[in-house]
């Protein structure tokens, strides 16, 4: 663990492009989520949504990345009044820095996804927790935890 990622920008939600060596300086919070307006990925958002002023409060940023178009992210971050940037990863820059597109099985077909996962940097950039395969119920809060230890 606490290795430090590569530095990588990708276009985010607001217009304001994202990259990762411009947060030194504060924790981060990068999760990896399969797509956009479906039940597993709201649920996430919206956790991460409400307890985000917790997040704000330790020191945190707050960023979801999914392979989803800008446009979509613009409207699910609307819809789901999400107070943090979607980033969006069409070329899977940052999903194959992190390892995270995985083979899973849909409607028994073998297809190429996003495994939900969720990173944790500290103010100096390096790696310090990684969740991955993460089941939904109760995740923003532990990852919290987590970040208001750092």
């Amino acid at each position: 663990m606490n290795q430090p990622i590569p530095d990588f920008d990708l276009p985010a939600t607001g217009g304001t492009p994202f990259q990762l060596s411009a947060l030194r300086g504060k924790k981060v919070v990068l999760y990896f989520y399969p797509k956009d307006s479906t039940p597993g990925c709201t649920t996430e958002a919206q956790q991460f949504r409400d307890l985000y002023p917790q997040f704000q409060a330790a020191g945190c940023a707050v960023y979801g990345i999914s392979r989803d178009s800008m446009k979509s992210h613009e409207n699910f971050k609307a819809k789901q009044e999400l107070p943090f940037e979607l980033l969006s990863d069409g070329e899977e820059k940052a999903c194959g820095l992190f390892g995270v597109i995985k083979m899973k099985n849909m409607y028994g077909k073998q297809v190429r996804g996003i495994e939900r996962s969720t990173f944790v940097f500290d103010a100096a950039g390096e790696l310090r927790r990684e969740w991955r395969g993460v089941k939904v119920p109760g995740h923003a809060q532990e990852v919290l935890e987590f970040v208001k230890a750092l």
